[in-house]
């Protein structure tokens, strides 16, 4: 049966001009035939008539409409393909790490902006996701988090047009976030001296962890993931990774590789199995039934309260510290804690500080790129910065006191005292 064209009509509703037709939507997997209002632009005639870019506008509008190659069934909202379609499609194919992320930015950030919005997932342009994103890039948001929306928008679109939602160009290419925008927080690399003064402070099996993350750099994931059998060959074969309790593989492929062991480290992991009861399977962290330690219950029951003492009574912070007859003053000559992650930059870093080549640093990191390792993990530090520059110093002395001026029309001997004539 051929469909019949509609030519729709134009109105005005608050000032501005639309026009209106009937469509067939699929609402809650039930086909319903909708009267939809689109916007033309704003009402700058007195005559009740429209003028002629309005109608013109509008015949574009209708001939999109009456030449739609989106079936009905497949014509929705956005909000019904992120909640139906696309989020379905994550948890198939994404880690679930990743797909937490992904809903967080849409529960957050998207979904309260875009359920404002009536109209259908083929009816959005460029303009319109520019919209949502100056509407979120008024708040708070940083820079970094603002891309990740953006992101997250382009996926829905890109997985719309594979399965047949929607047709035409990705709308979020060509959008951008607010540049005035705030830029993310620095991130913190521990240094070696850091390093050491937390494994004298940290208990068992809490000091072995951290040095698994400070000194073989493995992920936090990584880490609740080790196996007995992991551990040969004087390397860490990362094989796996856990998060809130499901088991997957690494993050990339590059990730799935062995690990080298350092002495100071295979001590520990040597001493961590004695205190086990010398297993040789199962897990490396394991807790009191057998099954893998969470380290976040890990870090909250003994890390931060070995790192958080008080320095006048060495108390922990918090409830124990409340029947002491002075107030808490943390012991700073302790490091204050800034997340498992610091570990891993701390290595990436500590190493260039050793001299050695990025190339290896990545390989050791088991980045896939090496443009990661040097932007985000390889952290210089300011003490570092101070000594180049005063090698750049004493380097440029030593050389200005052996250079030798030569006697000519337009230069001085360098004991004479006299200034050069200009040189045009």
């Amino acid at each position: 049966m051929r469909k019949r064209k509609q030519g729709g009509q134009i109105v005005v509703i608050s000032d501005r001009w639309f026009v209106r037709y009937y469509e067939h939507r699929n609402v809650g997997g039930a086909l319903q035939r909708k009267r939809v209002s689109h916007p033309l632009g704003p009402v700058t005639t007195r005559g009740k008539y429209p003028p002629a870019d309005i109608e013109a506008a509008a015949e574009a509008h209708m001939q999109t409409i009456n030449n739609a190659v989106i079936p009905a069934e497949r014509n929705i909202g956005l909000c019904d393909f992120a909640e139906n379609v696309y989020y379905p499609w994550v948890e198939q194919f994404k880690r679930p790490s990743t797909c937490k992320a992904y809903r967080d930015i849409w529960r957050c950030q998207l979904k309260p902006i875009v359920s404002r919005e009536r109209g259908n997932l083929k009816d959005i342009r460029t303009f319109t996701v520019q919209g949502w994103l100056n509407q979120l890039g008024k708040g708070k948001l940083s820079r970094n988090t603002l891309k990740h929306v953006k992101s997250t928008l382009s996926g829905m679109f890109t997985l719309a047009r594979r399965l047949g939602f929607f047709d035409g160009a990705n709308p979020v290419q060509g959008s951008g976030v607010n540049p005035a925008a705030s830029e993310p927080g620095e991130t913190y690399a521990y240094s070696l001296e850091e390093i050491q003064k937390f494994l004298s402070v940290l208990p068992a099996p809490s000091d072995t962890a951290f040095a698994v993350a400070a000194f073989a750099g493995l992920r936090f994931g990584e880490i609740q993931g080790l196996d007995w059998s992991d551990y040969h060959d004087s390397a860490l074969w990362v094989s796996r990774s856990v998060w809130n309790g499901h088991v997957g593989a690494p993050k990339t492929k590059k990730s799935a590789a062995p690990v080298p062991v350092i002495r100071q480290l295979a001590e520990r992991l040597e001493l961590h199995r004695l205190r086990a009861g010398d297993p040789q399977i199962g897990p490396i962290f394991a807790n009191s039934v057998g099954g893998r330690l969470n380290l976040n219950n890990l870090l909250s029951r003994t890390m931060l309260p070995a790192v958080n003492r008080c320095a006048v009574c060495g108390v922990s912070e918090g409830k124990p510290h409340l029947k002491q007859d002075h107030d808490y003053a943390r012991n700073d000559h302790i490091p204050e804690w800034h997340g498992w992650h610091a570990c891993r930059r701390g290595l990436a870093s500590n190493l260039n500080r050793l001299g050695v080549d990025d190339s290896v640093i990545q390989r050791m990191l088991r980045h896939s790129n090496i443009s990661v390792t040097q932007t985000y993990y390889i952290k210089t530090a300011g003490d570092d910065v101070r000594n180049a520059m005063g090698k750049l110093e004493e380097n440029y002395a030593a050389q200005t006191a052996a250079q030798t001026l030569r006697d000519s029309d337009r230069t001085v001997r360098q004991d004479s005292g006299a200034m050069p004539e200009s040189v045009n």
